[in-house]
């Protein structure tokens, strides 16, 4: 891996016509308010989300991270991965409270914000307002503001475009920053293993591997057309990907248009005990991601893939948006009930709500919207 600094005192080296985007990243964000509200779990794993038997992790700190635990991991595997874990209750009204103190830091220089969800947002301060002109100077006082005002920390990745911007985020987390500069991009991406690939998952990496693809460099020997027969519709992302080129701007008004997860399963599935289980978690995970969006939407849509891999869907439509977990989860249960028994077993479910109404212009629609939940 070809590292990278974690501060940069110079400028980013800005060429004539790149833009200067950063990308800037809550460190464990949800887990990281409950430390701070409660010094009690400071320096100790803990996980946000619910201890029962059904429950999911939302959120781990880099404490318990270290034992392996992950968001949307089942809270009974977290705890035995990790017996000390301690979980706690999100509180989805302060985690907003503090994303608007950070978007207020983040407008301070630029009006170009575009927020992913609560915890991490695009920054486009190509000019910035403060007229500060060096995009790696504004990422660290940034970062500064936020510890100062919310006591929190963040990671920051500066570069000429979106794509390298977030990779770089996540660089040298946590509280770190990474900047790769125009003529770094191609050979940083050509050292990335090809997971850190945004968009590409467990089983996209695993038959990527098969195809003797490793790293972005072994992604940029393949043409489009090999890419296209592989890799259908998603081709054309790697192919600029590996080549470190990324066109799309910082939008702050782009409305979202559906926020979802799928569960692929290890074995198929048709009792319809198993099938309720799973409901239940997808419903505790998707509502999450849900709540991180701040999206209201008034459409649910059930999604399952049969064993023959023929594609199922229903959905629901309601006349207001869908404000609270428990209806999202009463249409969800629905859906399920509408179709049981199933005529053969299924090897993936997922929600998704759309319809979305945004109560800010700053919803955007994420290109990763519906996340899978492997």
């Amino acid at each position: 891996m070809n590292d990278c600094d974690k501060r940069k005192d110079d400028d980013e080296g800005e060429a004539d016509g790149l833009r200067k985007i950063i990308h800037v990243d809550m460190d464990a964000f949800f887990a990281s308010v409950e430390q701070r509200d409660n010094p009690d779990l400071r320096g100790k794993p803990v996980a946000v989300g619910g201890a029962s038997g059904r429950g999911v992790v939302a959120a781990a700190s880099y404490e318990a991270r270290k034992f392996g635990v992950r968001s949307a991991m089942p809270s009974v595997t977290a705890k035995r991965l990790c017996p000390d874990l301690v979980f706690c209750k999100s509180r989805f009204d302060v985690y907003r409270e503090v994303s608007q103190q950070i978007r207020a830091i983040f407008r301070h220089h630029t009006d170009l914000v575009e927020p992913l969800s609560l915890d991490e947002a695009y920054l486009d301060v190509t000019e910035d307002k403060l007229g500060i002109g060096s995009a790696t100077r504004i990422a660290e006082l940034i970062r500064q503001e936020i510890r100062a005002k919310t006591k929190l920390t963040a990671s920051a990745g500066v570069s000429y475009n979106k794509f390298l911007a977030k990779i770089a985020s996540d660089q040298n987390k946590p509280d770190g920053m990474c900047v790769i500069r125009p003529g770094e991009g191609v050979e940083f991406v050509a050292r990335l293993p090809i997971r850190r690939f945004h968009g590409v998952g467990p089983k996209g990496a695993e038959k990527m591997s098969r195809l003797g693809i490793e790293t972005g460099g072994d992604l940029a020997t393949k043409d489009i057309e090999w890419l296209r027969a592989h890799f259908g519709s998603f081709a054309d992302y790697l192919y600029r990907a590996a080549r470190g080129i990324d066109l799309r701007p910082v939008r702050s008004s782009r409305i979202r248009k559906s926020v979802g997860g799928e569960r692929t399963f290890s074995r198929d599935l048709s009792s319809g005990t198993e099938l309720r289980e799973t409901m239940e978690d997808i419903i505790d995970i998707v509502w999450g991601y849900i709540e991180r969006a701040e999206a209201r939407g008034r459409t649910v849509t059930l999604k399952m893939k049969y064993t023959d891999f023929q594609i199922f869907s229903r959905a629901r439509t309601v006349d207001h948006p869908i404000a609270t977990k428990g209806e999202f989860a009463a249409i969800g249960r629905a859906l399920l009930e509408d179709i049981l028994p199933l005529p053969m077993p299924i090897r993936l479910m997922g929600l998704t709500l759309s319809k979305l109404e945004q109560d800010s212009k700053d919803e955007v629609e994420r290109p990763d919207a519906q996340l899978s939940l492997l």
